[in-house]
């Protein structure tokens, strides 16, 4: 039953002081400590936090900015801290506490998860519309094909495979073209 903190800060430049005075201030038994974006994909601090984690532990942070990039990070973080049967607390956010003694977390972190989801939603449905828009303008023409009829990677497999004196992953080798596009472009020139 440890008192684990996490502090993050987005630069190099940026002084994490106080946030370690507020989670000293509590008492700490270890403190894991970062710098660096918080939308870097890999945060090995927080992932060697993470793989100490142990049951009954429970993890501190300022607030959940430092913690997590998003409501979608946030939910998963969650659920990871749960299975190990840990809990998760943030000073500024005093709603958030997984222990079992606080229902309400549960009720607004559902609340949350509705809230993210509907928010995807219209993203994606504004996205949708816009696309729309810009097929009836005109303007759409979809994904640029990446192995289009003049591209030098792939004229140059489809050459080699015809000479046949290479096998197709040697080709593909050469051209660093992979097989699923050399196929599927020697099956439109057979069409």
């Amino acid at each position: 039953m440890r008192k684990i903190g996490y502090v993050r800060v987005s630069s190099v430049d940026q002084n994490p002081s106080r946030q370690l005075k507020q989670l000293n201030d509590i008492g700490m038994d270890i403190i894991f400590q970062e710098k660096l974006s918080g939308a870097t994909q890999e945060r090995p601090e927080l992932k060697k936090m993470m793989g100490a984690l142990e049951e009954g532990d429970t993890i501190f942070v300022t607030d959940l900015t430092r913690i997590t990039r998003s409501t979608r990070d946030l939910f998963e973080l969650v659920d990871e801290i749960r299975n190990k049967k840990a809990n998760l607390k943030s000073l500024k956010d005093t709603w958030l506490d997984l222990s079992e003694d606080n229902p309400y977390s549960n009720f607004l972190m559902t609340v949350m998860g509705g809230v993210n989801q509907l928010e995807r939603d219209l993203i994606r449905m504004r996205q949708r519309e816009g696309i729309d828009l810009a097929k009836k303008e005109g303007k759409y023409k979809g994904r640029v094909k990446k192995y289009h009829d003049n591209h030098a990677g792939i004229n140059y497999a489809v050459k080699l495979y015809n000479e046949g004196e290479m096998t197709v992953k040697q080709i593909c080798e050469i051209t660093s073209v992979s097989k699923a596009a050399l196929y599927r472009r020697l099956k439109e020139l057979n069409n």
